[in-house]
Parts: C-alpha cells; structure tokens; sequence
C-alpha cells in the first residue's frame, strides 16, 4: 500500500494501553475528595462504566451533592473517545488522533446537548456545546453512475395534513436522488403509516417487524433497496435492513424526514465537534466531573455480591491486578451491555428476572479506520455513505470542521486531512481479498477500505489520490488473533434488532433496590444505540435513584422525540384501531 503505514506495533499498542492506565490512575490520585458532609449515609454512589452513560450518571449526581467513584477498566469516555495514534507526532508536535468511529450529533439530540453546556470550556459561552459546528450536506456514493448530494437543513414549505406529508417527502427524495416519483410516493406514504401509528402499534406490531419487509423492498426498484433500505439501516444501527427493527428506523425517520422545519431541534440536523472529541469535549467532560469531586478508579468490575434484595458490593480488579470488594449505597452499572450480563448471577436474575433477556440481545461490529493523507480532500461538506460498498462504508473529512485542533499541526508535518472511516458490514466478502473484514489482517482491513472507497469515488475523476495516502489506523478495539486467522472486537454495538424491546430492560426494580441501569440498551425514548441513548438512559437511572432515596433534588431533565401535532388526532384514532386489531388507516 503506497504511503507510510504508522509503526504501531502491539509493544505500542499496549505501551498506549499503559499509558491511558496511568492517566486513569492520576485523574483518581488528583480527585478532590468529598467532604464528610457529602459522604452522609445512603449517598455513596458507585458508578461502574466510565462511557458516556456512566459520566453523564456521575455528572447529574455530583451536581446534586451525592459522593461519587466511578470505575472504568480502559479509558474514559469509552466507545466516544478519541484515541491518540502511538509515535506519530515528530518535531515536538502532538500525536494524531484516531477513534473508534466518528461520531456526529443531530439536532435532535437533546440529552447530549444539554449536558454538554454545563461542561465549562474556555473562551465558550455555552461551554463544549459552542464547539458542535454544523455539516451543510450529505453525500451518498455510487459505483459507475453520478453522486448525490443533498443539502442538510430545513426543508421548505412545512405540510399540514396527510396528503401534503406524502407529497412534501415524495418530492423531496424524487428530487434529491435517482429514484422513480412511484417509488418516492410508497415510501413517503410508509413513513406517514409509522408517524400515524400510536405508541401501541409501534411497541406491539413495528417492533417486530423487520425494516425491509416494512418498506417492502423486495418488490421496489434497486435504487430504493440501496438507499431507502440497506443504507438507511447501516448507516443508522449497524445493521441489515432483514434485521433492523421497524420502530427504530421508523423513530429515526421521523426526525430526519418528518420533521422538515427542525421544529424543537437542539440546532442544525448535522454537526460535529471542530476537534478531537477528547480536546473539544471527553478531557474537560472529566476536569469538571473532578471539580465536583467525583473520583475515578482505573479497575475491571468482576461480579456483584448480593444481601437480600441489595447490592452489597461490587469485586474489582485494580490496575495493579489487587482485587477488593466496593462498597457503596447504591450501584449505578454503565457497562456496555455484552458486560453487564456476565454478572446477572442466578441470585440477581431470580429478583429481576426480566434482565435474563438481554442474553438475547444482538450485538455487533460497527468500528472506525482512519486514513491520513498529504492533500486535503474535497469529496463533501458533510458525511458520505458508500452506497454500494460491500462493507457498508461512510465517512467524513475532518480537516474542514477542526478549527480548533487543526489536523495540519499534528503528527509529522505533512498530514493536510483525516478521512475518517465507519466500517459498518464485518460479515460481508470484500472486492479484493473476497474475505469479511472479521477474517481480515488489519494491513488487508487497510487495504479494502481504500479500494471500496476509490471505487465509489474515483469512477468519474479521481478524488483519492494514493500518492496523497501517508498512514492509516485502526480502532484498537479491534485486534487480530493469529490463531484464528479472524478478529475480535472489544467495542461491539447493540443492534435494535425486530422484536428486541421486550429483551430491553427499565433502568429499575423495586424488586433490586439499589441497582440502577445506564446504557444504550435500557429502554429509553430515542430507541437508538447511541450517545443519546446512553446519556437519556443514566438521567433515567439517576432519576429512579433520587426518587428511592426520597432526594428533593430536581430531577434530571428527560426529553421526548418530536412528534408532528397535525398528525395527533391520526394516532389517537390509531389506538382503536390498533386495540380492535385493525391496520393502520393509511396501510394501504
């Protein structure tokens, strides 16, 4: 592959891994500890999971007086995190970023937002909220045939009623792609089925039903399979449009399509930090979190000791490798959720056995790839789906919106940009080496990646260069076992998929009185695994957690999807129909 390949060799990869310890461990050591006053009975909290449910968890309780240690076994900020990229600064400059994904936030977010102005931010007015900046389109690649792109931002005239909704989308994606007025009209009219359908419906039939057979693709034309279909799912949970449950793809459509003027919308419908996610947000996330004398222990939480109907303890490991056993008054799990169910014992599961459900949940892989290069690129002012890419493939150059950590000052002088990479299918063959990504070396990872990208954008002139590529680097969740000739991954994604909202759980049970539940796979409004999700499912957990304790602390603000109220009166009649076992009135 043309250009430098970075050295990181495993010996830096754990040298980094050492490092991220010993921070952890210095942000502990340096921790204000509480007052005795805080540290009055029954307001002891530990926060297992330093994520961003388990920050915005320990945020909300600081600032309401509660005596907080938050534990975290690899970095904080978890699967948001920026991760530095070892021995790539030279000459005195800082090393380059790398990440797990890149990461956007829509307006529709409200959680993050909102807590993002309460982190301070020198020179912000609004704190780290004043460093979102917003992307003015959307790019979405074809092999052999012209790109679309589409302006991100309020669409014109707003509808009023069902049959200008239909016509109003229609005519927006007739307009803004390749597809057929027929095939925009089905699908304008299957989106005013779900924004019409009440919340019995959604939880009861849509749940259930996958997004492909929702929409009907198998019976569309190969241009609404691509985009309205397979894209659409990838690009929002990850997952195969055969699999995606129907109420989150329909729940995440509302707000894109069905939404036209924003109306309630936190800011622009696309934005990005205009820096690494740890300079513009995590690392001055974590100072005030210390300011308001939360403590943080570098340590890997092994089990959870039960006394009757309450958590008594919960067994660490230590960086060290020393285990003892916390304890605390109440136990809020933030761990990601192929971890919290390890230690649901017999015990745990028999006090709340609906959490044996989520030993059926689905997770998986959704991680990032970055590719340095030596001339800035000029491909979208926004993000780009690959729309026929084996891997599922979108990404965003970051050089454009970092103002603020400019890319040009990092690394070893040469680099100009950072196309920043989501790999989104590791299970489907690729074009070079006819093998998944999970099956791929990471130099193989390397190397498809920018072949299906070239193949989507250099069909019609080139606008990748490989004299421009200098270095790539991987999410190093993903590490490569030579004995299985495949990969793991320590960062998998839950997938919403058909039928799961049973298998999710509450953040609480009367019947385990001091286990609280944080993470994007508690049920929560915004139904997405996502930063959102994680931050609205903490303010829930810390919410049930001032309610037991019979705190009068104001509750942690929780926000609610929009909804168009000239659709109202459609779902309150959607409620009979539903209850009488009647379609839709719009299903046709």
């Amino acid at each position: 592959m043309a250009g430098q390949r970075l050295s990181v060799t495993r010996r830096s990869v754990l040298r980094g891994a050492i490092a991220a310890g010993a921070m952890a461990g210095a942000v502990a050591a340096g921790a204000a500890r509480p007052t005795s006053a805080r540290a009055a009975a029954g307001r002891r909290v530990a926060v297992l999971g330093g994520g961003v449910a388990g920050l915005t968890a320990a945020h909300e309780l600081a600032e309401r007086g509660f005596e907080v240690t938050l534990y975290e076994r690899r970095a904080l900020g978890g699967k948001a995190r920026s991760i530095l990229v070892p021995g790539s600064g030279k000459d005195g400059r800082p090393e380059l970023w790398g990440e797990h994904g890149f990461r956007f936030f829509p307006g529709f977010y409200r959680h993050i937002p909102d807590t993002m102005r309460r982190i301070p931010f020198a020179g912000n007015a609004n704190g780290v909220w004043d460093n979102l900046v917003a992307a003015s389109e959307v790019r979405f690649s074809r092999k052999g045939t012209d790109d679309t792109i589409i302006p991100m931002g309020k669409a014109g005239k707003p509808w009023s009623n069902p049959d200008s909704f239909r016509e109003t989308v229609g005519s927006a994606i007739t307009t803004s792609t390749n597809m057929g007025t027929s095939d925009a009209l089905y699908f304008a009219n299957r989106l005013l089925v779900f924004n019409t359908s009440c919340d019995a419906r959604r939880n009861g039939q849509w749940d259930g039903v996958p997004w492909r057979d929702y929409v009907g693709a198998g019976k569309r034309s190969n241009e609404f399979r691509m985009l309205l279909s397979r894209t659409l799912t990838t690009l929002l949970v990850a997952a195969k449009d055969d699999k995606a449950s129907t109420r989150t793809i329909g729940n995440m459509g509302e707000q894109f399509l069905g939404n036209p003027l924003e109306t309630g919308n936190d800011g622009p419908l696309d934005r990005l930090l205009n820096g690494a996610t740890n300079e513009a947000w995590i690392d001055p996330w974590v100072n005030r979190l210390r300011e308001l004398g939360v403590t943080f222990v570098n340590a890997e939480i092994r089990g959870l000791e039960l006394d009757g109907a309450r958590i008594s303890g919960a067994r660490v490991v230590d960086s060290s490798g020393a285990a003892q056993t916390v304890e605390a008054d109440h136990f809020v799990s933030a761990l990601p959720v192929e971890v919290a169910r390890a230690l649901w014992t017999p015990e745990i599961l028999s006090l709340r056995p609906e959490l044996a459900g989520m030993s059926q949940l689905t997770v998986d892989w959704m991680s990032g790839i970055q590719f340095f290069l030596r001339r800035r690129t000029d491909i979208a002012r926004g993000h780009v789906a690959y729309v026929d890419s084996p891997w599922s493939l979108t990404s965003i150059a970051q050089g454009q919106f970092w103002n603020r950590t400019p890319v040009t000052g990092l690394g070893d002088g040469s680099i100009q940009d950072c196309l920043s990479v989501d790999i989104s299918d590791w299970n489907t063959p690729g074009m070079l080496y006819g093998k998944p990504a999970k099956e791929c070396t990471h130099e193989e990872i390397a190397r498809e990646t920018w072949a299906q990208l070239g193949a989507h954008l250099n069909d019609r002139g080139e606008l990748l260069s490989q004299d421009d590529l200098h270095s790539w680097f991987l999410d190093t969740g993903i590490a490569w076992d030579a004995s299985q000739k495949r990969n793991t991954n320590a960062d998998p994604l839950l997938i919403n998929t058909a039928g799961s909202l049973a298998l999710r759980p509450y953040s609480h049970a009367d019947s385990l009185q001091n286990l609280y539940l944080a993470g994007d796979y508690v049920r929560t409004n915004v139904d997405l695994a996502t930063m959102e999700g994680a931050s609205e499912s903490a303010r829930a957990a810390v919410n049930k957690l001032l309610e037991v304790t019979g705190s009068d602390a104001p509750r942690c603000q929780v926000f609610t999807l929009y909804r168009a109220p000239e659709l109202e009166p459609f779902r309150q009649l959607d409620i009979a129909r539903f209850a009488a076992g009647q379609p839709n009135m719009f299903d046709a």
